[in-house]
């Protein structure tokens, strides 16, 4: 069992969210008290609550993953998981320039797989692809 990671994007999202905590943590203790005491609830919520969705959005994206089986491919994007036994593979898209690669099944529907980057290298990427092909029944 083989599992794929997107990595740069991993590390920016998951970046993103801890300087995103860091600043909102030190910019709410750096004003002072009088300024602190005008912002309502409903306010500090709001911000937070944006915050919060934020930091959501980044972990879905940082979570996604394609797990490689004997059995079947699992593909994570973002808070979807698709269990894709092999005998439904039809083949994978990977243009010259496209930001990931898409597998296509035996019913002509396609799936993107987040955890493959484009970014990350295209000749690695390219490598993963052409090993999942030579897995296509």
């Amino acid at each position: 069992m083989t599992t794929h990671r997107p990595g740069g994007t991993r590390y920016v999202a998951y970046g993103s969210c801890v300087a995103l905590v860091a600043m909102s943590v030190a910019i709410t203790l750096a004003l002072p008290q009088e300024i602190r005491a005008q912002v309502t609830l409903s306010q500090a919520l709001t911000l937070y609550g944006s915050i919060a969705v934020f930091i959501a959005i980044l972990h879905g994206i940082g979570r996604s993953r394609v797990t490689v089986s004997d059995d079947e491919l699992e593909v994570v994007n973002g808070y979807r998981t698709h269990h894709v036994p092999w005998n439904r593979v039809k083949g994978f898209a990977f243009g010259e320039g496209a930001p990931w690669p898409t597998l296509v099944t035996v019913d002509d529907e396609r799936l993107m797989l987040f955890a493959l980057q484009g970014t990350s290298g295209h000749g690695r990427v390219r490598q993963v692809v052409d090993d999942l092909v030579r897995r296509v029944p």
